[in-house]
């Protein structure tokens, strides 16, 4: 471990994996099953879509966007984890912390707002059908993908300069990988403001989305309230792989808060185990949920 006077601590304990010791090998197999199968299915989801000219249109190229910010995510998370689970130290040093800290994060900002996007293509598809292709053209559909990837991306860098710019006096991390805020809180420095700063800047990432998100699925209630059993039906089979993913991943992010925010060190390694899971689960469901869209398309 390196504490120099001036740069501070360089080097982190990632203390939660000492609990996973007496199944490491139990662990790596559950978790390099898991990184293969979003590999191999993502990519398998992607390469599909991307030859199947019949299915370039809005729905499904943001389930290919939303395959490659999951084939993203995952590589951010599963090899480092796979790592530290071999690993005897369970050291990671600060500038691999604080890479893993950016795309984690911004894999999770794309991650909403793509199912934010999600949600208004299919409220244009239920509430306005015979305007679809005139409110949904592929030029447009290209801009909404690249601005969900660009917006989150410069978001989360105008709050991460601020954690660059902290030196670090405490070496343990008590997560499975790192966070923003675990890392700020082994700051040297008095950190209150950035506390302030991530809670608020956290309502900024997802206020927007959940707006568009109630909005859009309200407008589609309305509409299926007032429609035939056949109408109704039919916008179930739309929207429920989406809301299934929404929902799912919501309550992954919730537990992340939770678990970031509170201190949770009296809690046993399989109860936390359990909270860390919620976050590799959403790629999974995901690529189900997309090949039954793609099934489902007559």
């Amino acid at each position: 471990m390196t504490n120099g006077s001036e740069l501070g601590v360089t080097t982190f304990t990632m203390a939660s994996f000492s609990g996973m010791e007496s199944m490491n090998s139990v662990y790596f197999c559950l978790f390099f099953f898991l990184y293969i199968v979003i590999i191999v299915e993502n990519t398998s989801l992607i390469g599909l879509i991307v030859l199947q000219k019949s299915l370039h249109e809005p729905m499904y190229l943001l389930v290919c966007n939303l395959a490659a910010n999951g084939l993203y995510g995952s590589t951010a998370l599963l090899p480092a984890m796979l790592k530290h689970i071999l690993s005897r130290s369970h050291q990671v040093t600060l500038s691999s912390c604080l890479l893993q800290v950016f795309t984690v994060h911004t894999y999770a900002i794309v991650e909403f707002t793509i199912l934010a996007a999600m949600s208004y293509d299919r409220y244009v598809a239920i509430c306005r059908p015979l305007h679809y292709h005139t409110a949904m053209p592929l030029s447009k559909v290209y801009k909404i993908i690249t601005l969900t990837w660009l917006l989150p991306f410069v978001a989360f860098l105008a709050m991460f300069s601020l954690t660059l710019n902290l030196r670090f006096c405490q070496p343990v991390i008590e997560r499975l990988y790192c966070l923003n805020y675990s890392l700020v809180r082994l700051s040297c420095s008095d950190t209150g403001y950035l506390n302030i700063v991530g809670i608020v800047t956290v309502f900024l990432y997802t206020v927007p989305q959940i707006v568009l998100i109630f909005y859009t699925y309200g407008h589609i209630l309305k509409i299926c309230v007032f429609s035939s059993r056949e109408s109704q039906s039919k916008a179930l089979r739309t929207c429920a792989p989406h809301l299934l993913t929404l929902v799912n991943y919501s309550i992954g992010c919730f537990f992340e808060i939770a678990q970031s925010r509170f201190e949770l060190s009296h809690l046993s390694f399989e109860t936390i185990y359990g909270m860390s899971i919620q976050r590799i689960r959403a790629p999974v469901l995901r690529i189900f949920n997309g090949k039954r869209k793609i099934q489902a398309k007559p």
